[in-house]
């Protein structure tokens, strides 16, 4: 019988409301996630108080791990931890470095993860990306889609608001990533998904297109969802490509260069609209900038505290982050003093 259809990997359960947290028992209960109901919560070290107070009387004695911070060590212990602890299935409630860390623990224990998300900073939250510091810097590593995500909408309005803004540079810098993509296939005929391109692109347009902004319920619904749809391009291509192109190897040189510049989204605005202006696209790099500048997030170097030798510095390193990958920077090539030219260039005509 001829394949007809390809299968997709996709969550249990998506879920974006207020009030999510409290319910998480019930999803729980469902015997695809825990048979027994023997079940870790790793929770990060800001909110961990009250989210435990608000998942103890749903999840009975429910074993809550502290996650200290976003790095390989915290994700390695806490990988032991659920090894030793026989668990069936470990929760992940927070941003994105706790998510991330339990998502790479869940892989070490082998067992599945359910994320909870409390903000919107990046697509990480259903990525099958973990994103990690280490001692040389910070890296990527392949881990398992979550089993569920929950998105509570009542602790992403309590999130610092630039970190709730940081997810629309993350999700609208799909645009370039696809463009970057589809420039590897003309150039070294490195095959497409066309169906993590359709899912990633629509997930940027969902968030590009709109006039609202995170005040709005309706607006952090459908980014939480661009999110969401985003990560799944990634399962779907098998690879970050659909969401990480010569943008996120900007981002990635940043953060090895200058470590806590700036967050992961607001770079990755600001490496798609630079790409965008490399590849002289008007159109895009209009909608790009607009988008960014109407949600507050940086567009110039400047506005994360880079002068432009830095900034040049990280463009210049950016494509030995992401080895064999073929973006706008890899085409052109650009010398020292010609990646000088551009970001001079960039910063006059999209600067305040």
């Amino acid at each position: 019988m001829p394949l007809l259809a390809r299968m997709l990997t996709a969550p249990l359960t998506v879920e974006v409301r207020r009030g999510a947290v409290a319910h998480l028992g019930a999803l729980l209960a469902d015997s695809r996630v825990a048979t027994s109901g023997r079940v870790a919560v790793a929770v990060g070290s800001g909110q961990g108080d009250h989210i435990t107070g608000l998942i103890t009387p749903t999840l009975g004695e429910a074993e809550v791990f502290r996650v200290p911070d976003g790095s390989v060590d915290a994700a390695v212990s806490l990988g032991g931890d659920l090894r030793k602890g026989a668990y069936e299935a470990v929760v992940g409630i927070g941003g994105g470095k706790t998510i991330d860390v339990t998502k790479y623990a869940a892989s070490l224990a082998g067992i599945p993860m359910v994320a909870v998300a409390t903000n919107l900073s990046h697509d990480g939250i259903c990525s099958p990306v973990s994103s990690l510091e280490h001692e040389a810097g910070k890296g990527s590593f392949g881990v398992p889609m979550p089993l569920a995500l929950l998105v509570d909408l009542d602790f992403v309005r309590d999130a610092p608001g630039r970190l709730v803004r940081a997810g629309v540079g993350d999700v609208v810098s799909n645009l370039s990533a696809i463009d970057d993509w589809q420039l590897g296939n003309v150039e070294r005929g490195e095959p497409i998904d066309g169906l993590a391109v359709s899912m990633a692109r629509t997930a940027a347009e969902a968030v590009l297109g709109r006039d609202d902004s995170i005040e709005s319920d309706a607006f952090l619904t459908v980014l939480a969802e661009s999110l969401i749809l985003s990560g799944m391009a990634m399962v779907v291509a098998g690879s970050s490509r659909p969401s990480s192109g010569g943008d996120h190897e900007i981002l990635h040189a940043i953060d090895q260069l200058y470590p806590g510049t700036s967050n992961h989204g607001e770079l990755a605005g600001i490496g798609a609209a630079f790409c965008a202006y490399l590849r002289e696209d008007e159109r895009s790099l209009s909608l790009l900038v607009g988008c960014l500048r109407s949600h507050d997030l940086p567009v110039t170097p400047g506005d994360v505290g880079l002068t432009t030798e830095q900034f040049c510095a990280a463009v210049e390193l950016a494509p030995s982050t992401r080895p064999g990958r073929y973006t706008i920077l890899e085409h052109l090539r650009l010398s020292g003093p010609e990646v000088r030219d551009r970001v001079e260039q960039y910063v006059r005509a999209v600067g305040r």
